[in-house]
């Protein structure tokens, strides 16, 4: 296992915490951008571009499911520690639907929550499976069922219809990824596929505890990143408040004392 670890767990991998700190500050920029539009009225063009929409946004939230997963095999509780992610994902929904927005019913803090708690369930029949296996198996689970919320199993040549009724028949199925027609949220990151994502990368955790990644993953080079991927969840929780007031004042200096129609 490698010994020049610069911060204190052995075999912790500092790549991982710059790369989670990475995908944090581009959230924050995402949601800035949205939260300019929804609340404000501001115009962005480029927000709606389908390489921003359908390609980076769910790259960058996907490589962060991906890491909490693997970071999951650091974890001492990961129930406890699922549960509190939870609650201040349902924390977010209570102050979303208080803003003139669509309110977050169930984004990236309500998955990772739920899948800590399900790896914590499941744990014992997940570590069954071989690393390479497990691996290869929720990995290739997750991108069959990447557009399940769009009643779609799989992708092309292989895709096939969802039956409707899966997502007619109760409205409480969204956690799941079985939403409604009309179901709306300003942040959506339902348990299938995101979960299969997050399984997927807590078998990468079993080879980074064991030192088999390469050493450069285990060498840092950027403090900062660092030290904001391993606050990422704080920086979640506070940052759309914050955002608000931050933009609000913004867009009041530039339109109504600067005169800027934005």
């Amino acid at each position: 296992m490698p010994q020049s670890h610069s911060a204190g767990k052995p075999g912790r991998v500092l790549l991982f915490d710059e790369l989670r700190g990475l995908s944090i500050l581009l959230v924050v920029i995402y949601h800035g951008a949205f939260d300019l539009i929804a609340v404000y009225g501001v115009r962005i063009p480029i927000f709606d571009a389908p390489l921003l929409q359908k390609f980076l946004q769910p790259l960058f939230a996907g490589l962060f499911v991906f890491i909490s997963g693997a970071v999951s095999r650091y974890s001492r509780s990961n129930l406890r520690r699922g549960l509190a992610c939870f609650a201040c994902g349902l924390l977010i929904t209570l102050v979303t639907g208080l803003l003139p927005m669509v309110p977050d019913r169930f984004g990236i803090l309500h998955l990772l929550g739920a899948s800590m708690v399900l790896f914590a369930l499941l744990r014992p029949l997940l570590d069954r499976i071989p690393t390479a296996a497990g691996f290869l198996l929720f990995f290739t689970l997750f991108f069959f069922c990447r557009r399940v919320p769009d009643g779609v199993f799989g992708f092309p040549p292989l895709a096939a219809q969802l039956p409707e009724s899966w997502y007619t028949a109760s409205p409480w199925l969204f956690p799941l990824g079985f939403p409604q027609p009309w179901f709306e949220s300003a942040d959506y990151f339902p348990i299938l596929p995101w979960t299969l994502l997050f399984f997927a990368g807590s078998y990468l955790g079993v080879w980074a505890r064991a030192g088999r990644l390469p050493s450069f993953c285990y060498r840092g080079r950027l403090p900062a990143l660092q030290t904001v991927g391993r606050k990422s969840l704080w920086i979640y929780l506070l940052h759309q408040p914050v955002l608000v007031l931050l933009l609000g004042a913004f867009v009041w200096l530039a339109r109504g004392v600067l005169g800027l129609p934005i």
